[in-house]
C-alpha cells in the first residue's frame, strides 16, 4: 500500500513540474495575449521563414511579436500582422525589414521609425518593407556563377582578359 501512495505523489510531482515548464515556455515565447498591444500589418515579397511568435524589434529592443502570417491571393505577397506594445508609437512612414538573428539563427522583423508627424494607427499598414535575403541562394551564386549566354562568348571573354599577375617571390616580401 505504501508503494502506491509514493507512486501517486511522484505522479503529481511530475504533472506539477510539466505545468510549470509549460507556463514558463509560453511566457518566454511571447504567445501570451496582452491587452496592451495594437496590431499593424506589413506586406513582404519574401517571408524568409517568419512564423507567428517571431519577435519585432526597434533599435534591437523587442517591442512586439508577429501574430499571423498569410498570403494575399491577388498579389501573392506575404502579409504579416504585427502585435506591438501600446507605448511604442511609430511614425506612419516607418520601415519594416526582415533580418536574421545570425548566420544559422531564426529571423525577426526590425522596424525603423520614419520622420512623419502622424503615427501609425491600430489596424494600419507599414508600406515601406524589405523582404528577407536568400542567403543560401547568394552563396550558391558565388560558388557556381552563371555562365554567359554561349560558350563562344565566354571563350572570347577569357581570351581578352589579362593574365593574373604572378605572385611575389618570398624574398621580395618585407620582413615582419
Amino acid at each position: 500500500m505504501r508503494a502506491s501512495w509514493a507512486e501517486t505523489i511522484m505522479g503529481f510531482a511530475v504533472l506539477a513540474f510539466a505545468a510549470l515548464m509549460l507556463t514558463y515556455a509560453l511566457g518566454v515565447s511571447g504567445l501570451k495575449h496582452s491587452s496592451g498591444t495594437y496590431e499593424v500589418s506589413a506586406r513582404f515579397g519574401e517571408a524568409g521563414g517568419i512564423q507567428p511568435g517571431a519577435k519585432v524589434t526597434v533599435s534591437g529592443v523587442k517591442v512586439g511579436a508577429v501574430s499571423d502570417v498569410t498570403i494575399d491571393p491577388k498579389t501573392y505577397l506575404a502579409v504579416m500582422h504585427l502585435s506591438l506594445t501600446k507605448d511604442v508609437k511609430l511614425p506612419s512612414d516607418s520601415t519594416a525589414k526582415i533580418t536574421s538573428d545570425g548566420l544559422l539563427g531564426g529571423a525577426h522583423i526590425a522596424l525603423t521609425p520614419g520622420g512623419a508627424e502622424d503615427d501609425l494607427k491600430p489596424g494600419g499598414e507599414i508600406n515601406n518593407t524589405q523582404g528577407a535575403v536568400d542567403l543560401f541562394g547568394l552563396i550558391g551564386q558565388f560558388i557556381r556563377p552563371q555562365s554567359g549566354s554561349s560558350a563562344a562568348s565566354s571563350a572570347d571573354g577569357a581570351a581578352k582578359a589579362p593574365a593574373p599577375a604572378a605572385p611575389k617571390a618570398s624574398s621580395d616580401l618585407p620582413e615582419m
